[in-house]
């Protein structure tokens, strides 16, 4: 890991602590998480907000004022609207999204959940997916949140990460397993 990410890493994990420690005493996990996830597809459908608050050009002053017009539009609890206000008075809102992950896994880890990432050459219907959560369940003995994409590419099967276990039974990786062997035979 490079310096800087080890440094954005730790200043988001300083502020994740405090957040979720206040929304715990305060009761207002609930109030975090929903946060948590709008600033999280806010930053992944917003290539607008991610580049302002990693801007090095736009001014603290300029910052402060965007975030918090964001937080007012999205309806974030005064907790998180609070916390944005502090980062961006001290410029520290280019962690925003290791802040969004640290907060995620805090809560997941609160309420006894694992989020699962699955990748499938096709949607998944919503009985695949609840037999697919079923089996994770069982396996882990934890309540799972499952984050499902699509990629085309893989032809056929499944791509399962849960946490450093990856489980992949795509045709794409079948096919390179496969080349890999006639190039050794050849």
């Amino acid at each position: 890991m490079s310096e800087t990410a080890s440094i954005s890493l730790g200043i988001a994990g300083r502020y994740g602590l405090a957040l979720f420690e206040l929304a715990k005493e305060s009761g207002q996990l609930q109030a975090l998480e929903a946060d948590v996830e709008a600033l999280g597809a806010a930053l992944q459908g917003s290539p607008d907000f991610a580049a302002m608050i990693a801007s090095p050009v736009i001014g603290r002053d300029e910052q402060a004022a965007a975030v918090q017009a964001v937080a007012k539009a999205m309806g974030v609890s005064a907790l998180m609207a609070n916390t944005l206000a502090v980062m961006a008075g001290k410029r520290r809102l280019f962690v925003l999204p290791q802040l969004v992950a640290d907060l995620g896994s805090r809560i997941s880890a609160e309420k006894d959940e694992v989020t699962v990432e699955v990748t499938s050459a096709t949607p998944l219907s919503a009985d695949q997916a609840a037999r697919l959560m079923d089996a994770l369940k069982a396996n882990s003995g934890k309540k799972i949140k499952l984050n499902a994409s699509v990629d085309e590419s893989l032809i056929g099967g499944l791509i399962v990460k849960l946490g450093s276990t990856m489980i992949d039974t795509s045709v794409k990786a079948k096919l390179a397993a496969l080349q890999n062997v006639m190039k050794e035979v050849g």
